[in-house]
């Protein structure tokens, strides 16, 4: 049994060594060794993607077959409560590895919101949460990836080397993480929620740079219901609470922010609060209807449930009439406003979610160039609109795509795009990805950032 402060969790598997707990011992040596094998084997040129239960992708392709075999590659090996760090499986998802490091009182610096991400797809794809306006993205708490490239090698990357940097944003283009070294944080058993209320815009935006230049909160984040509506949520870490609510039932976690100005919540709720809803997507398929929701056996209300379900209606019943608009941008908080006022006029969508993030590294990163110095705000929208007459699937889309652009801002990659091969590599810096492409993918046996994220190779 491991003693943390929370109490006791069974682990079975448990060892200790030098103060360093050892959650997993399966074999990891053997697991490269296994699928290094089978990439060799495969033909050179047959398409190489991974093999995965669960995708939090929204770039859906018609042939799912085949792929590596990654499936032991979904471990925490090992947690030092002491030096707070953690030795990490690439397919390993950030519900699993929350449940390894939060019985020793710690966490990961950044916990993407949903439970089936994966620590090595928020690494190399990006992620974000409440905690990024003083930690920055996922990747920038990574101390040592190992990675199988391209050419079929295991290289140990450290932030030092050039596929280190360039492996954030590069979508499994240059490689695949199988393990990491990651840093952790030490927590509180509560965090003491104010859901403040605003009215424009540019007072929203005001709020979230000072807030963020302060350092009065743990966790910042906010939600736009509407151009009059909003609310900034501040988190605040605490010992005891007069009580906790729970958002895994039949209680709706953003309902709430319309209707409380405090709430409560244990680590572990506050860190899946948007799960249990996919942030307010589950409306879609009718999980919040009061009579629905009863009897929506518990266990399935989860995101990649819900994701599942949109896979397959895609699949059954693809639509011409309605354009998905599935995005995650990050805009500098002096043009915040401006794209809000955008957006509502021009696409309509609501509830928006917005993450304030500050890189945390300041050499920054080449595939998803921010500025160190500026702070950005993640404005996160995910829901559909109408084809209007004389539009093109797509045209709402590339409307954002050059808005971002023009409040000088990036676009996360992993959903649709619509860029045009020179803007894409333009956005992307395309010329350091191929000097690092052609070092460690030779052969280029592994797509290119551009075929896999606008063509959807």
């Amino acid at each position: 049994m491991i003693a943390g402060p929370f109490g006791l969790l069974g682990v079975p598997t448990a060892l200790t060594r030098n103060n360093v707990v050892l959650v997993s011992d399966h074999g990891h040596s053997s697991a490269v060794s296994a699928l290094t094998a089978q990439y060799a084997a495969m033909h050179e040129g047959a398409p190489v993607r991974l093999a995965k239960k669960t995708s939090n992708l929204f770039r859906f392709r018609a042939d799912q077959s085949g792929g590596l075999e990654v499936g032991r590659f979904d471990r925490v090996l090992s947690v030092d409560p002491v030096g707070r760090t953690a030795q990490v499986q690439g397919m390993t998802t950030y519900e699993n590895l929350v449940a390894a490091t939060l019985p020793h009182g710690l966490m990961p610096l950044v916990v993407p919101q949903l439970k089936t991400i994966t620590i090595g797809g928020a690494v190399a794809g990006l992620g974000i949460e409440s905690t990024s306006f003083r930690n920055g993205l996922p990747h920038e708490s990574v101390r040592e990836l190992e990675i199988l490239t391209g050419d079929g090698e295991v290289v140990i990357a450290k932030p030092d080397d050039d596929l280190f940097r360039a492996f954030p944003n590069s979508y499994g283009t240059l490689g695949y993480a199988l393990r990491l070294e990651i840093e952790l944080e030490p927590v509180r058993q509560y965090v003491r929620l104010r859901h403040v209320p605003f009215g424009s815009f540019a007072e929203l935006a005001a709020v979230i740079e000072e807030v963020c230049a302060d350092g009065s909160a743990d966790f910042v984040d906010g939600t736009v219901f509407s151009r009059g509506e909003m609310y900034l949520t501040l988190g605040h870490y605490a010992d005891i609470a007069p009580y906790t609510s729970d958002y895994t039932g039949n209680e709706i976690y953003y309902r709430s922010i319309q209707k409380r100005r405090t709430d409560h919540l244990t680590i572990h709720d506050y860190l899946w609060r948007w799960d249990t809803d996919w942030f307010w997507c589950s409306r879609a398929f009718g999980a919040q209807n009061p009579i629905v929701r009863r009897i929506w056996p518990k266990r399935y209300l989860r995101s990649d449930v819900y994701r599942k379900l949109v896979a397959k209606h895609r699949q059954l019943r693809p639509r011409v009439d309605v354009e998905p608009v599935i995005q995650d941008v990050e805009i500098p908080v002096a043009g915040l406003a401006d794209f809000l006022d955008f957006f509502d006029r021009e696409i309509g969508i609501s509830p928006v979610w917005v993450c304030p993030v500050r890189l945390r590294d300041t050499t920054g990163w080449p595939l998803y160039p921010m500025d160190p110095d500026v702070l950005y705000v993640n404005v996160g929208f995910w829901s559909e609109v109408p084809v209007r007459p004389g539009e093109k699937m797509g045209d709402r889309n590339r409307l954002i795509e050059r808005e971002v652009a023009r409040l000088g801002g990036h676009k996360s990659l992993y959903s649709d795009s619509y860029y045009s091969e020179d803007e894409f590599w333009r956005h992307y810096n395309g010329s350091h990805y191929r000097s690092v492409k052609a070092r460690y993918d030779q052969t280029n046996r592994l797509p290119d950032l551009y075929a896999k994220c606008v063509r959807g190779r």
